[in-house]
């Protein structure tokens, strides 16, 4: 049943977390990136207007550990295989509504934390300042996000740390040649293709579209679709505001789908 959850995000609010009033589908109501919080009365009176939205807390002040385990996908498997079972102990944990993990831990002040999509198998780290979780008591269909305690967002753990730098540093960009002349010219559609998976796909406001438009350009250029998927998410990864991986998810298989009557058509 859907309620209003006005006092809950209120109370975020009052605890000094930067919220964001969601709709269906982990959409955001507002426009958010690079804003200030919003105050318990600016709360309010969005919820006055969308009074059935979910509650999102932007990622600024703290990082999340998002394991998905939604179909086929289990990310508590890649978190068990870590062997370090007290590294997400003792800090404020939530069940998501599709019976994932969300573990949330200070950012240091020492260290850039930095977003991963797909640190490991079924795990993202959701750390930039204009990304987002959504929280507890929101709810997906009939089913709902629960705290799984009350502990505080701890610190996190030198090992995890150590972990999410070794990853970045896989993904540690070339160093480019300096002083080179040379300059593109007659940008074709494929050139951008190749482009939005280093730049990502615009901002805020054009993004599903835009990542349809990949997503589409690619298969219509014969790009296996399981390949697509991946190039997507990397393309979404790169994007300051990314989309939730279960948004990347729906727009890949109905461009799949739409592909696929466009070529039975022919």
């Amino acid at each position: 049943m859907l309620v209003n959850l006005v006092n809950y995000a209120v109370s975020y609010a009052q605890h000094g977390f930067s919220v964001i009033p969601m709709g269906a589908g982990k959409k955001p109501l507002i426009k958010f990136a690079n804003k200030p919080a919003l105050t318990p009365e600016e709360v309010k009176k969005l919820w006055a207007k969308y009074p059935l939205a979910n509650i999102a807390l932007k990622t600024d002040k703290f990082f999340v550990i998002d394991v998905d385990r939604h179909n086929s996908v289990d990310g508590m498997k890649a978190i068990k295989e870590l062997g370090h079972d007290e590294w997400f102990k003792d800090t404020l944990t939530e069940k998501t509504a599709h019976d994932g993990y969300h573990f949330f831990f200070q950012k240091p002040k020492d260290v850039e934390i930095t977003q991963q999509i797909g640190m490991l198998e079924g795990v993202d780290l959701k750390a930039h300042v204009n990304n987002y979780v959504v929280v507890a008591p929101s709810s997906n269909g009939d089913k709902r996000y629960k705290w799984l305690n009350k502990e505080p967002i701890r610190p996190a753990p030198a090992g995890l740390l150590e972990l999410i730098e070794q990853k970045a540093k896989e993904h540690k960009p070339v160093t480019m040649l300096e002083g080179y002349q040379y300059k593109p010219t007659g940008k074709t559609q494929t050139t951008k293709l190749f482009e939005a998976i280093v730049n990502g796909l615009g901002p805020t406001g054009g993004r599903n579209n835009a990542l349809a438009a990949f997503v589409g350009g690619l298969l219509y250029r014969n790009v296996d679709p399981d390949v697509a998927a991946k190039l997507a998410v990397l393309a979404n990864a790169a994007t300051e505001s990314s989309l939730p991986l279960e948004e990347v998810q729906r727009t890949v298989n109905s461009m799949i789908e739409k592909e696929d009557r466009r070529r039975e058509a022919e």
